[in-house]
């Protein structure tokens, strides 16, 4: 299962009643961030979750509102005796850009990695699961991304006796390992059946709704993405700063076909967001407004 929280949905700037735009995930005692606003990590205090074990930060891009956070959450990680190495990734400028926030966090008892985006879309793989980053259309370089949780096909016994293979080879097939033998090779697909459905979160801010978006979440369990206006009126002011409206959000989210949206990255002047849902689940009905600490257990599709 895939634990997630939007630990704030706000935009531009804090406010009493809204932490800056912020997402974690959890998945087999992995922890993951995707950006890193202001009071980011009082967020995940509120919530009852811990910034210490967090193994994978996320940038989508370089605005403070998604990165200033940074130096505290830093600092905290280190004040709880964090000794791990910490992997940020983000598009390119990534070192230079942790760097220049890190004047004021430079000592801290764990290292940083570093993965930089190279490509319109990339993919990086973790223990049981892969993160998919995709190039959106923000005023500046910016990425949308993909947790994934992938499932193997049920263990099938007959196939394992037709293709004669050892009992005490099965176990380790069943985890996707490859054996080699003097005599042979056994690979998992000897033993198993069709892939399974897996988990799927997409997340995307700040851009204009364009196809790659459409894409990338497609089927997706969760889509999460920003509606930075709810106001119809807005439309034009979403265009030019390029960002999206509550109905362009929906749009995106019926295309895909994905089972539920949360929409996010509110902008400061957005005061009664659920004013604006009839509207937009005649869009897509599996729409819900975002709020700080908004929850889900994801789960596969048999469980």
């Amino acid at each position: 299962m895939l634990d997630v929280c939007l630990l704030g949905c706000g935009g531009m700037m804090p406010l009493p009643y809204r932490w800056l735009t912020s997402l974690m995930a959890r998945y087999n005692g992995t922890s993951i961030l995707i950006d890193c606003g202001e009071g980011t990590q009082i967020a995940i205090k509120e919530k009852g979750w811990s910034a210490k074990p967090i193994d994978v930060l996320c940038f989508t891009h370089y605005h403070a509102d998604h990165v200033s956070g940074l130096p505290g959450l830093l600092l905290t990680m280190g004040n709880a005796e964090r000794r791990e190495p910490l992997l940020i990734i983000g598009p390119k400028g990534l070192e230079r850009v942790v760097n220049a926030l890190r004047v004021i966090a430079p000592e801290l008892p764990f290292s940083i990695e570093y993965m930089e985006i190279k490509d319109r879309e990339q993919v990086f793989q973790f223990e049981g699961y892969q993160i998919r980053a995709f190039r959106v259309n923000h005023n500046i370089l910016c990425y949308g991304y993909c947790i994934e949780v992938p499932r193997t096909g049920r263990f099938q016994v007959e196939k394992a006796l037709e293709n004669k293979i050892p009992q005490k080879y099965w176990s380790r097939l069943q985890r996707g390992e490859v054996i080699e033998t003097k005599e042979q090779t056994y690979t998992p697909d000897m033993v198993l059946g069709p892939k399974r459905k897996g988990i799927k979160l997409c997340y995307c801010t700040d851009t204009r709704p364009v196809d790659t978006i459409v894409e990338n979440a497609e089927k997706a369990d969760l889509f999460i993405c920003e509606g930075m206006y709810g106001e119809p009126e807005k439309a034009g002011k979403a265009k030019e700063y390029k960002h999206m409206t509550f109905y362009e959000a929906a749009e995106l989210a019926k295309r895909a076909e994905v089972k539920k949206l949360w929409l996010t990255h509110f902008s400061p002047s957005l005061v009664n967001g659920e004013s604006y849902m009839r509207e937009v689940k005649t869009i897509f009905q599996g729409a819900e407004l975002g709020v700080d600490g908004k929850t889900t257990v994801l789960n596969f599709p048999d469980e």
